[in-house]
């Protein structure tokens, strides 16, 4: 494996969650549908050609669509937990924080 300096890396994984945060504004998805898109693996740049431009009739708006195809796929209506910019600031353990019993 080829050594890359960590900031690259950080830079990469920002340009992944900003490309998430203007796809979400661009298509008018909520947080949810743009983490099963994730989880779909479907591409932000090409949610575009996904989209139902109301000149195709045929093709259901991308909201709907995403949630379809993630039931179908994973046989259940939601993702279990929150993963994303919002998700993750909640994950952190916070510094000092009481951590139960041990």
């Amino acid at each position: 494996m080829r050594w890359v300096p960590m900031a690259t890396k950080q830079r990469r994984s920002d340009q992944k969650t900003r490309a998430w945060i203007e796809a979400r504004k661009r298509h008018h998805l909520t947080e949810v549908q743009a983490q099963m898109a994730r989880e779909l693996g479907l591409d932000p740049a090409r949610l575009g050609k996904l989209d139902n431009h109301r000149q195709q009739p045929w093709k259901a708006p991308l909201p709907a669509f995403i949630e379809q195809l993630y039931e179908d796929r994973f046989g259940k209506k939601r993702p279990d937990a929150r993963d994303g910019p919002a998700g993750k600031a909640e994950s952190q353990e916070v510094p000092g924080a009481p951590q139960g019993r041990r």
